[in-house]
């Protein structure tokens, strides 16, 4: 049994979930989770970095937050053991995704990632995997997408053409043919923009089931200006960021214009839909099933604009699939760690691009 620790870009929670696996690492069950919220002032020099990476930054700064992050993430940990009253011995590894500051593929080929796991295993007295994106990009890959080969271990039926859709601050998607490669990209932005806009614009965290969006009117000229980003049109593997996809950029996009903010909240909410719905169609025509997890599972709005813009593909959440839309990619962490523990690769070549399978990750000793 393993422990997942994830944040991602949205930074609304850090989530953690206690996962059984069997001997050929398939997810056996879901045995617990828990959830805890960044300290406000933490939360927004975490956002800040992930928004601007040129920003001038001290080593002080970061030596200060990888700390931070590594007390939050262990505590996060240190709840859940408590709630399921696990024995540390009964506990292979945690696996913990970290907290993604800065992510670049292409020019540098290197990503970070804080909250020190050394942290992790001394409160909890668990093994801790972590750095798990920087081993698939020293063998050329891109460090992103890593959950579609949990998508592939827990999800994939080889009588459907299924894709994974996770929805969080990027979405991603993994696509699982009845026969062939599984592969995998970040189509864009999931809930980054809506949530900054709603930020800047009303004080809010999140579009509660993106009801704000869904008061607003569509502008079709600010549409068409973001899907003109080369991003949406470059071939996979790729992988993507809040430092692209941010108030910066969609400012540069607005050029401006006098649009209401529900109306630019309501064409952020379809810039996500369709990106995600071009992305299918072009890379995975065959889809038959459509499965959503991660935040964007609970926009109602988001779910729906999917169902209306991909009329023949049976669109539902994980829950269908057995594992709430909440905690996959906690899930996936866990099963990661499961992975390296065993000597097993955890990455797919086939979706990030690199030239081998690799074993993820740095194994951190209680």
């Amino acid at each position: 049994m393993c422990l997942g620790l994830m944040s991602g870009t949205s930074l609304d929670a850090i989530d953690a979930a206690a996962c059984e696996f069997d001997e050929a690492g398939r997810p056996l069950r879901l045995l617990g989770t828990a959830a805890t919220h960044y300290p406000e002032a933490l939360r927004d020099e975490l956002l800040s970095l992930q928004r601007r990476p040129d920003t001038p930054v001290t080593l002080r700064d970061i030596a200060r937050l990888d700390a931070a992050v590594g007390d939050c993430f262990a505590a996060c940990a240190e709840s859940l053991l408590h709630d399921l009253q696990l024995p540390t011995a009964a506990v292979l590894a945690i696996g913990s995704h970290g907290q993604t500051v800065f992510h670049d593929p292409t020019t540098l080929a290197t990503s970070t990632q804080l909250g020190d796991p050394n942290r992790i295993a001394a409160r909890t007295g668990v093994t801790v995997v972590a750095d798990l994106r920087r081993a698939d990009m020293a063998h050329g890959g891109q460090g992103a997408p890593l959950v579609p080969a949990f998508h592939a271990a827990a999800f994939a039926d080889p009588a459907r053409h299924r894709v994974v859709l996770n929805v969080g601050g990027i979405a991603n998607i993994t696509i699982l043919p009845r026969e062939g490669a599984v592969t995998g990209f970040d189509t864009g932005p999931g809930n980054a923009l809506l949530d900054d806009w709603i930020q800047a614009s009303r004080g809010q965290h999140y579009d509660a089931d993106g009801a704000w969006a869904a008061s607003g009117q569509l502008d079709t000229a600010l549409l068409s200006r973001c899907l003109d980003d080369p991003y949406f049109d470059a071939l996979p593997p790729k992988s993507t960021g809040r430092d692209h996809f941010n108030l910066e950029w969609l400012q540069r996009q607005r050029r401006d214009a006098p649009l209401d903010a529900e109306d630019i909240q309501r064409t952020m909410l379809e810039l996500s839909v369709e990106s995600i719905a071009r992305a299918i169609e072009r890379h995975a025509p065959q889809t038959q099933d459509l499965y959503v997890c991660g935040g964007g599972a609970r926009n109602q709005a988001m779910m729906e604009g999917l169902r209306r813009r991909l009329p023949g593909i049976e669109v539902a959440t994980s829950a269908a699939l057995g594992i709430d839309p909440d905690w996959v990619e906690a899930a996936a962490f866990a099963w990661l760690a499961w992975q390296t523990m065993h000597g097993r690769s955890g990455n797919l070549p086939s979706v990030t691009g690199a030239r081998s399978a690799a074993i993820l990750g740095g194994v951190y000793r209680a």
